[in-house]
């Protein structure tokens, strides 16, 4: 006689477990032949990487028992799910700050919902799993996309699949010209080129400035191509510096269900004083909630969040990062007009 743990995981077309499914208890390269989509998923035993694509390719996502009726539960992009294996029960792990194991280093053998808990750096460049199966994620709270690093060495970012961030800047309109390419922050960039009147940004979130040492005018860039200045309502071709929106979290794969809330508190006078409104939302017009056209002094509990002049998320903008502000001078604004709020989110 023989026992062992259940290791289960059963596959559905549509949501809510219904339609075509399969069952498995074994590693699959290819589910295909099997079922054409997957919109809902209940693990019952163990602890599974899905993955977008045929043989352990593209998007993973790390599944812990429990029922995902609709793809979105398990942070899905779409209902695609072509493979799926097992991983293992026990964790040890050690990460380092640079490349090929070297500068500060820490171990870890439990969750950090948030990295900077315990890591000072802001990136994770070179790691090594001891034990166990783990997942990082771009965001806190177990946000954004997943990596999965099973036991072995990781020299380098790209080993795991990281993704490096990336901005291009183009002197001319439409990426034409000379062109810099920058992939941290960077306080002085009129050594590089001396106009920018386009942009691409291939990886990260990015805020870019008007004046050196990331002063004067203040624009963030999401992923994607910004054909001439106005695309980022930018008032004319000048960008003196950039800095990059960083997020790291690791954590390990057995973990329940976690809902990141994104909370900022604004005030209609200084010093947190006045009216209090608390938002875990964009708000694209300030007047359907707000009967003011000021915010003097705000509070950001969790996540960064954009200020803009106009509704719409039009005008100038100003980024906030965790903590108080007092005045609305805090956060580089001349007045504290704000016609919309926008949160960052994976980006």
């Amino acid at each position: 006689m023989s026992c062992g743990a259940l290791v289960f995981i059963i596959f559905y077309e549509d949501r809510n477990f219904q339609g075509r499914y399969h069952e498995s208890s074994n590693d699959f390269s290819d589910l295909h032949t099997y079922v054409s989509r997957c919109n809902s998923i209940k693990v019952l035993g163990g602890f599974w990487v899905v993955y977008e694509k045929p043989n352990y390719m593209g998007h993973q996502y790390v599944l812990s028992p429990g029922e995902y009726p609709d793809y979105q539960y398990w942070l899905g992009i779409n209902n695609a799910v072509r493979s799926c294996r097992i991983v293992g029960n026990s964790w040890r792990m050690k990460i380092w700050e640079k490349p090929n194991f070297e500068g500060e280093s820490v171990e870890l053998s439990d969750n950090m919902p948030t990295l900077h808990e315990r890591w000072q750096s802001r990136d994770i460049q070179s790691c090594k799993v001891f034990e166990g199966a783990w997942i990082f994620y771009e965001h806190p709270n177990y946000r954004g996309r997943q990596y999965l690093l099973e036991r072995g060495e990781y020299r380098r970012y790209s080993e795991w699949g990281g993704r490096q961030p990336n901005i291009f800047f183009y002197e001319d309109n439409n990426f034409q010209g000379h062109s810099f390419e920058c992939s941290s922050d960077c306080s002085e960039l009129s050594s590089h080129f001396s106009r920018c009147n386009s942009i691409r940004v291939e990886g990260g979130t990015w805020v870019i400035y008007e004046r050196p040492q990331y002063m004067g005018y203040q624009y963030i860039l999401f992923k994607g191509e910004y054909p001439m200045f106005q695309s980022w309502n930018g008032f004319n071709d000048t960008i003196r510096s950039c800095r990059l929106i960083r997020y790291v979290s690791a954590g390990r794969c057995f973990r329940k269900k976690v809902w990141f809330l994104l909370r900022i508190r604004i005030y209609e006078r200084p010093d947190f004083s006045g009216q209090m409104m608390e938002l875990n939302e964009e708000l694209s017009d300030m007047q359907d909630r707000w009967r003011h056209n000021e915010v003097h002094s705000a509070h950001v509990q969790d996540g960064i969040w954009i200020f803009y002049e106009n509704p719409n998320y039009r005008g100038q903008q100003y980024l906030l990062e965790k903590g108080e502000y007092r005045r609305h001078s805090e956060w580089g604004a001349l007045r504290p007009t704000v016609g919309s709020i926008r949160r960052v989110v994976d980006l």
